[in-house]
């Protein structure tokens, strides 16, 4: 089972820059445009790496090491996520808490280099990224907690090792569940994918396109850096992207054997990218004052669903 889950983690390791390019692609689709090639942020990531850094004389060793911070706390934490039904190796009870903070983690290193700069509109950036992602943390957990709440029921209502770990919260029981007539618990991956939207700096909570300095979030944090540390942030964020994907992917797809699982989990995945481009295509970007509520309809949505799980 652990040469099958990291087949899937190597896949994902290799297929998370598509996922953005199927994103690029359905939106200039819909507008009618040709737009990048498919395969652009691979192209992009072999141009960074091999160019050189430009550094501000401001700069400590923390504007250096902060992607790579960021992209190590990612790898871990996707690693921590079982992929396609297949359960991570490295699972344990209450690992979702790991992986929430590894997240968190990284989203702090990335801060501090934002700040370490001294550049107005980075720390502006960091700034919105700190408020939006203290908002968006609880609705997370309450979606991992009504799943656990799902996964402690499926194991005879003991909360013994797997059924707190991820591996377990997402083998597919939610789709059991909800079709046996639980259906409030088919909020649970909209709020992810709202979640999805806000942590991954998307339209409508940021537009990753803009170069307007006032209105850029996340963006706005990574204005100075270059060469081979641009390319690890755009490749862990491609990564995070990933992540969040199959987090709402595992929540819709059922106990599947491992090649039938395999397939329905990257189909899905892809499905969510093209979805993903729709909703930019679709929605203009909120205002900054309306972004948290779309966190909090996230949280609220993800908050009756562990009270109506608990009724039940």
């Amino acid at each position: 089972m652990n040469g099958v889950y990291f087949l899937h983690l190597a896949l994902a390791l290799l297929l998370a820059p598509l996922f953005t390019g199927i994103i690029n692609r359905v939106k200039a689709k819909v507008a009618g445009r040709h737009g990048k090639p498919l395969l652009q942020l691979y192209y992009d990531l072999f141009k960074l790496l091999r160019r050189g850094e430009a550094r501000s004389t401001s700069s400590t060793w923390v504007f250096a090491v902060a992607p790579g911070i960021g992209l190590a706390a990612t790898l871990c934490a996707l690693a921590l996520l079982p992929l396609g039904g297949a359960a991570s190796p490295l699972r344990f009870q209450g690992d979702f808490f790991l992986a929430a903070y590894l997240l968190g983690l990284g989203r702090f290193a990335m801060i501090l280099a934002a700040l370490d700069t001294a550049s107005p509109f980075e720390g502006m950036g960091a700034s919105r990224e700190a408020c939006f992602s203290a908002l968006a943390e609880p609705a997370l957990f309450l979606c991992f907690l009504t799943l656990a709440n799902i996964a402690i029921g499926a194991a005879g209502g003991t909360a013994d090792a797997p059924s707190l770990s991820l591996s377990s919260m997402f083998a597919g029981q939610a789709p059991a569940a909800w079709l046996s007539g639980r259906a409030e618990l088919a909020l649970i991956p909209v709020a992810l994918f709202a979640l999805l939207l806000v942590e991954n700096c998307r339209i409508p909570a940021d537009d990753p396109t803009t170069h307007l300095e006032l209105t850029m979030i996340h963006e706005a944090m990574i204005l100075d850096h270059s060469g081979p540390n641009l390319a690890l942030i755009l490749y862990g964020a491609a990564l995070k992207l990933w992540l969040f994907a199959g987090l709402t992917a595992g929540i819709l797809l059922p106990a599947l054997p491992f090649w039938p699982g395999l397939l329905c989990h990257l189909a899905t995945m892809f499905v969510l990218a093209a979805l993903v481009g729709l909703v930019e295509s679709v929605m203009a970007r909120l205002r900054l004052v309306r972004v948290p509520r779309l966190i909090g309809g996230a949280g609220a949505l993800a908050a009756l669903t562990l009270i109506l799980s608990h009724v039940r």
